[in-house]
């Protein structure tokens, strides 16, 4: 995979590969031991209503980073 700049993500749509909107990029997560990325923390979109994933204290939705299958013009989140 290329290398992306984390200032590039900042506030990217993020989709799932259905077409959904699921909301923009907030933060990304990480494991401090291993340096291993964690989580997309999304701000949900207003239509955003799955509970499909994990969610934080403010209920951002926690997306695996495992789950990205492209980034673009959008994070395109495998559902």
């Amino acid at each position: 995979m290329a290398e992306i700049l984390a200032e590039n993500l900042s506030g990217k749509a993020v989709m799932g590969s259905d077409g959904a909107e699921l909301g923009m990029l907030y933060n990304i997560t990480m494991d401090l031991e291993s340096g291993e990325l964690k989580h997309l923390v999304v701000t949900p979109d207003e239509s955003y209503t799955t509970t499909e994933f994990d969610t934080d204290r403010e209920g951002r939705p926690l997306i695996p980073v495992s789950r990205v299958q492209a980034v673009k013009d959008h994070m395109i989140i495998e559902r």
